[in-house]
């Protein structure tokens, strides 16, 4: 910016709103630094175990522990993927079996295990491992990456319930 002379009245306002959008967005990578450290801490202080699952960051155990949350008035895993909408719901018709999206249940929670699970399927992980071998046993891509969504939830379910027994 400091090289940059400015010769008309247009280009002075131009140089004055570019140094304020810069000072803009300087201010917020600071915010967004600040806000990661004070949620690792808060999660580190927490002593969960959901942290140990590949692809949960802080970020994604403070969605998963936040909008979760007392695990407790899940009676099974089943209940807990019905919340968080990764439980399928059944779309077939005549003899071919199939299930689809469950657009109910909590969207957030279900938006961190699809980030664990896109995390999972581009690493050399076992959901990716997992989400291969649905593929090779004919299923579509968006029907193993459910399933995938499905197993990350019951794993989430039993570090949570590990968690709150503690």
């Amino acid at each position: 910016m400091a090289a940059i002379r400015p010769t008309t009245a247009i280009d002075v306002e131009r140089k004055t709103l570019a140094r304020d959008l810069l000072a803009e967005v300087s201010r917020v990578d600071r915010e967004l630094a600040e806000h990661l450290e004070r949620t690792g801490h808060a999660i580190e202080a927490s002593g969960t175990t959901v942290i140990g699952l590949y692809g949960v960051g802080s970020i994604v155990a403070a969605y998963l522990i936040g909008y979760s949350g007392d695990i407790r008035r899940f009676p099974s895993a089943g209940h807990y993927a019905r919340y968080n909408a990764t439980a399928p719901i059944e779309a077939s018709s005549g003899p071919v079996i199939r299930h689809r999206l469950n657009p109910r249940g909590n969207r957030q929670l279900n938006h961190a295990i699809h980030m664990i699970a896109v995390t999972q399927i581009r690493h050399d992980t076992a959901g990716r491992g997992y989400y291969l071998r649905k593929q090779a046993e004919g299923h579509s891509r968006k029907e193993a990456m459910r399933a995938l969504k499905r197993r990350i939830s019951d794993a989430v379910y039993r570090q949570l319930v590990i968690d709150s027994r503690r």
